[in-house]
């Protein structure tokens, strides 16, 4: 992991200052800032999402003549760090725009520099945050409301009348499980239970005793990553025999991985690009699903099977289709205010994860557009029925 980590570092700092140089000659150009966890229990989002970003810089690297240069900080899984890195990009690198990051407290941390230093900022996962409060930030994830309510529809067709929940002790799991209290009482469901545990835990044995010890017909997960597969892996060798949910968190190679065959049958939200190949046709988002996937495979000689990467890929069309539009000079703060604005107007941008419609005072731009429900059977993603 320690080597691979290394090459990816060095991949994205070549691709950053390739791009620079060859676009030395322009007036200026355009910079985005990347901050991701390249290391600690973050990392296996973190490293899908410079992945997607080098694939998406590859698919186009250029807006109005004008070169795109991309810089990768790692903020190694800390929400400090991640503050740390957005202020640095601002300040010395002089971005145009910030990305990130591989955690919801991480990305709250990025948010609030974005918003004090005016610089816009894409979001690669869902960000809680009031917009009112800060008009600077959007995100491509699609918000957690929106992807859990396809959860408990699901539930209520499986039959499912209580459901414990166990997720991160950190503002992921509170978003995961703040959705899961605000649908399941219109279908019926009974939430039991609320436990947590640390993303950097290695047991969860004493939280899923508790949620066994309560009966309930299923369990809500809300982990990210391949933390998130300890609940699983817990439930299993407890003999629990209802129901398994998660949400798009869990969405990645590292968790199938990790999970392995605790996670059979289990149910959870993705955008649809996770399914490319069983979509039908005329799906909106299909052609740049597979767009996408043959970018990636060309770039990295390997298929992309995690949302993360398509998070990346997305958040590089959203600035591209902004970039195109803003009026002024790259580096300046009249060109920051003209991208966000920009930005903040999106109109059906069709991406792999959904189509974008951005407005001022929402930071998120999917609808039901955005989502479908996954089983992992054997190691792999299926459309379910």
């Amino acid at each position: 992991m320690k080597t691979m980590i290394q090459n990816l570092k060095g991949a994205a700092l070549t691709l950053a200052l390739g791009a620079g140089l060859s676009g030395a000659a322009l007036a200026a150009d355009l910079k985005v800032g990347l901050s991701v966890s390249l290391s600690g229990p973050n990392s296996s989002l973190g490293v899908p999402y410079v992945k997607g970003m080098q694939a998406a810089a590859a698919y186009k690297s250029e807006v109005n003549g004008r070169k795109i240069q991309f810089i990768v900080l790692d903020d190694g899984s800390d929400p400090t760090t991640a503050g740390r890195n957005a202020r640095k990009l601002v300040e010395e690198e002089k971005v145009d725009v910030l990305m990130g990051t591989s955690g919801v407290p991480a990305a709250i941390a990025m948010a609030q520099v974005a918003r004090d230093a005016k610089v816009p900022m894409i979001g690669l996962t869902p960000i809680q945050i009031e917009a009112a409060d800060n008009p600077w930030v959007f995100t491509v994830a699609q918000s957690t409301q929106l992807m859990i309510d396809a959860v408990v529809e699901r539930m209520k067709k499986d039959g499912v009348k209580s459901v414990g929940y166990i997720g991160f002790s950190d503002a992921w799991g509170d978003l995961v499980y703040n959705a899961l209290m605000k649908a399941a009482p219109g279908a019926g469901i009974k939430v039991l239970g609320n436990e947590r545990y640390a993303r950097a835990d290695s047991s969860v044995t004493g939280q899923v005793l508790k949620l066994v010890a309560m009966r309930p017909d299923a369990v809500m997960t809300g982990g990210a990553g391949t933390p998130g597969a300890l609940p699983f892996l817990a439930l299993t060798e407890r003999g629990f025999k209802g129901g398994v949910y998660g949400q798009h968190g869990l969405i990645n190679a590292d968790f199938v991985r990790v999970v392995g065959g605790a996670g059979q049958g289990a149910l959870m939200p993705t955008g649809p690009v996770i399914v490319a190949e069983q979509l039908p046709a005329d799906h909106p988002t299909k052609k740049v699903s597979m767009d996408f996937r043959a970018a990636f495979q060309k770039l990295h000689n390997a298929p992309t099977s995690d949302a993360f990467s398509a998070y990346s890929f997305d958040g590089w069309l959203v600035f591209l289709d902004a970039a195109a539009r803003a009026k002024g000079e790259p580096g300046t703060a009249e060109f920051r205010v003209a991208l966000r604005d920009a930005i903040a107007s999106t109109k059906e941008l069709v991406g792999t994860h959904g189509v974008y419609n951005f407005k001022p005072g929402n930071i998120y731009g999917t609808d039901e557009r955005a989502r479908v429900i996954v089983r992992l059977d054997k190691g792999q993603w299926k459309l379910a029925q």
